[in-house]
């Protein structure tokens, strides 16, 4: 364990140590800490609109997709779990089946679809492109939680006068709180580190970070630091959100269908 832990932390410990450098000393040879330490790198990402946008953009998207994906996926995975009904799990399989399907399978059709109706190059275009992915996975993790609640909360909750929105919202989600949690994890890592949907169906205004950073070759030749500095920053919101769930996800690992 301690040599997986030393060679997973080894290229992150490389990354931080060349975004405090500058090319010049990036290129001159192999240091193991920066000589001339500088913070140059990322006041470019804080400064330049053309980085820190990229940032921005990548946050909207990934935000209306967990908005999204959550909303269809609560309502679905209960109907899934506590009604039966003609080829309900054919219809689950078939739901899930669509989260096997490469990305790149989708990008004409997203492509023409998105460009006839305007919708190219908006936060709102790769939000629900990648529903597509991430609806199915959040409808069978919430399943499996859902599942485990036993049916009589439900009947309790309609004796006590409890309509179906507040017994959902009020009793029945706070009981799935960890299901929700793993599931907004994956949807947000999924977002997050996605390329090829975000790179194709943007341009200019809703970049993502990871598309400008496959584009760091300008005349004078590859901002080594800069694109370092991105790199880390990229990380970071990552580690936040698994810092929040952990608990969740620790438990939903344990408990659910992850």
């Amino acid at each position: 364990m301690t040599v997986f832990i030393i060679l997973l932390l080894t290229p992150i410990y490389w990354l931080v140590n060349m975004s405090f450098k500058t090319n010049r000393e990036i290129l001159s040879g192999l240091t193991l800490w920066p000589q001339n330490f500088t913070f140059d790198n990322y006041v470019v990402i804080f400064t330049d609109p053309s980085w820190y946008s990229g940032y921005i953009n990548s946050m909207i998207y990934v935000v209306m997709n967990m908005a999204i994906t959550l909303v269809v996926a609560l309502p679905a995975a209960y109907a899934f779990s506590r009604y039966r009904f003609i080829g309900d799990k054919h219809l689950f399989f078939w739901l899930l089946s669509n989260r096997m399907a490469p990305p790149a399978v989708f990008l004409l059709p997203f492509f023409q679809l998105y460009s006839s109706i305007g919708l190219f190059d908006t936060h709102v275009a790769v939000a629900l492109a990648h529903c597509l992915f991430n609806v199915p996975l959040a409808v069978w993790i919430l399943e499996g939680f859902m599942s485990g609640v036993p049916r009589e909360y439900d009947e309790m909750a309609y004796i006590d006068g409890y309509s179906f929105p507040r017994f959902f919202v009020k009793v029945f989600m706070p009981m799935i709180s960890s299901g929700i949690g793993v599931t907004a994890f994956f949807i947000f890592m999924f977002s997050w580190v996605e390329l090829l949907l975000a790179r194709t169906l943007t341009s200019v205004d809703a970049q993502p970070i990871a598309a400008i950073m496959t584009r760091t070759m300008g005349a004078s030749g590859i901002d080594w630091g800069v694109l370092a500095a991105a790199g880390v920053l990229t990380i970071l919101p990552g580690v936040l959100v698994v810092w929040f769930v952990r608990n969740h996800v620790a438990r939903g690992f344990a408990l659910g269908r992850v």
